[in-house]
């Protein structure tokens, strides 16, 4: 049995205490040794947990990243205490019960292994849907593979990986904070893997739900490429995801949302912008996944 130590976060808006409850029970049915697990209320108090669960409670919301960057350093500066840190969202559930078992291997036999990412499977039907796997080449959520990007709540990540390259972008709120963070890991050298077989169970839903998803998947989308691109390739990237959008055909207001988000991203401080090396732009494209799409 690997001796690494495994934490997990778990971020909530204290809205769903059942399912938080169902999960957390998953987490403590892992087998090995104990996986820490840290529940953050993001602007919300923290429903009741289990003994030996720590809770924090912010006073107000910070977004998906910065509620899990709070959790991050709850084990200590960026997550040193523990080797890995699971991230999982409130409402889903770990299938199995050989998950942190799976991943302490999977990170012990491969030292360049920086990040995870989970399947994610309808609990009623075992249906992955395909927005859930992480690459271009979708159809076969069955099949594991490297990729270039994860899913940010059913995911593992190496705490080095934190140490070296820092946490997830704060002011992003919600959207794109993972290929964000992804793309800095795989710049620094990382790899990530897509897993199917470490599930986490999840109620299926459209993102679009959030009343923000349009501003701040376009706002966001600009961030992404002026932070994370070389300077030829933010138009192209850009320019490619605004004929997608195009084509997809939203609704009026949908659009009017995203053409916002779009503007705000152009005239926002998008954060320290680090452009990734042409090496890595090259790794990306080898991968499957070249940077402009």
């Amino acid at each position: 049995m690997s001796g690494m130590k495994v934490g997990a976060v778990i971020i909530t808006m204290g809205n769903r205490p059942e399912e938080l409850r169902a999960l957390l029970d998953s987490v403590a049915k892992q087998d090995g040794d104990r996986v820490e697990v840290v529940v953050v209320g993001n602007g919300s108090p923290v429903p009741d947990v289990p003994e030996g669960v720590r809770t924090i409670e912010l006073p107000e919301n910070l977004g998906i990243p910065g509620g899990r960057n709070v959790g991050i350093e709850a084990f200590g500066p960026a997550g040193r205490d523990v080797d890995i840190l699971l991230f999982l969202d409130d409402d889903g559930l770990l299938a199995s019960h050989d998950t942190a078992e799976l991943c302490r291997e999977a990170f012990e036999a491969d030292p360049k292994l920086g990040i995870v990412s989970f399947r994610i499977a309808d609990p009623e039907t075992g249906v992955t849907q395909r927005r859930h796997v992480p690459r271009l080449r979708a159809s076969d959520p069955m099949r594991s593979s490297r990729v270039t990007t994860f899913l940010g709540g059913a995911n593992a990540v190496r705490t080095r990986v934190f140490a070296d390259v820092g946490g997830l972008p704060d002011a992003f709120f919600y959207a794109h904070e993972e290929t964000d963070l992804a793309w800095r890991a795989l710049d620094a050298g990382w790899m990530i893997d897509y897993r199917s077989d470490m599930v986490l169970y999840h109620p299926t839903t459209a993102p679009s739900r959030h009343a923000v998803y349009h501003r701040m998947v376009a706002r966001n989308r600009v961030w992404l490429a002026r932070r994370n691109l070389p300077v030829p390739l933010v138009p192209v990237y850009l320019g490619v995801w605004l004929l997608l959008t195009l084509l997809r055909r939203p609704s009026r207001s949908a659009l009017r949302a995203w053409f916002g988000g779009f503007r705000e991203g152009w005239t926002t401080s998008c954060g320290p912008r680090r452009p990734m090396k042409w090496r890595t732009v090259w790794r990306l494209t080898r991968l499957g996944r070249p940077p402009v799409i």
